[in-house]
């Protein structure tokens, strides 16, 4: 199985990522935990369209081995990593595609407070091959993320910023990813004077490919920190850890 990679599990939707594979991947995942005496995660997901399908057939499995869930809801994948450290939980699973065309997607997973990567990953994949699964009934409950999240950086940030004689004027291009729910509003908070550019959500990434570390996909944001005189111009991919 070609999706378990070194750092994810990833691959385009109803082709090599199935639902049935995806509840399989919660099973595996779920009996993981619990032999690794965990038995509460966070679960995050970004805006593509197969997310929200993809959420139900993961927590179902990961359920059904007893481990308990609090789903954080549409957010960037570094939120995800933030809920670590906030939340009760001992573990994450973030449903993203990352910076990748809107067709694929996939799952970070994290045990305690750091991902899994490399034969973790592998032992995933075998525990589906055996289907050796541990069984449960875990419960499924949510919180916010988004606002602790703003609040806890603008408390880190905003004395540096308080003294300057104008407002930092900053171009967003949120790639119409998950990004945009949440770096205009820190910005603003901070005190920025915020310019937002693909900044509604769609799954669909209509505008550019959702990698901003290519430089045909930051045309339109130079474009706009040109027309605005913008100080500072901020691309965004999918799941906005780039």
């Amino acid at each position: 199985m070609s999706i378990f990679r070194e750092y994810d599990i990833r691959g385009v939707v109803g082709q090599d990522l199935t639902v049935d594979l995806t509840d399989a991947i919660g099973k595996a995942f779920g009996t993981y935990l619990i032999r690794g005496g965990n038995s509460r995660i966070s679960l995050g997901r970004d805006v593509r369209l197969s997310s929200p399908s993809l959420r139900e057939r993961l927590f179902q499995g990961i359920l059904s081995t007893g481990v308990n869930i609090t789903d954080i809801g549409v957010c960037p994948t570094p939120l995800l990593y933030f809920s670590l450290f906030r939340l009760p939980v001992q573990g994450g699973v973030m449903i993203t595609g990352s910076h990748n065309a809107a067709e694929f997607n996939g799952f970070k997973l994290c045990v305690e407070k750091g991902t899994l990567y490399g034969e973790e990953i592998q032992k995933i994949r075998r525990l589906i091959e055996q289907k050796d699964y541990e069984r449960g009934k875990g419960t499924l409950n949510t919180t916010e993320i988004i606002p602790n999240y703003i609040n806890y950086l603008t408390d880190q940030f905003s004395t540096r910023l308080g003294s300057r004689k104008r407002p930092i004027k900053v171009v967003v291009d949120a790639g119409n990813g998950t990004a945009g729910a949440v770096a205009p509003k820190l910005l603003k908070k901070l005190g920025c004077e915020v310019i937002e550019l693909y900044c509604e959500a769609d799954g669909r990434f209509p505008h550019h490919h959702p990698d901003p570390t290519v430089t045909d996909n930051l045309k339109d944001l130079i474009a706009k920190v040109k027309e605005v005189q913008a100080d500072l111009g901020i691309g965004y991919d999918g799941d906005a850890d780039r």
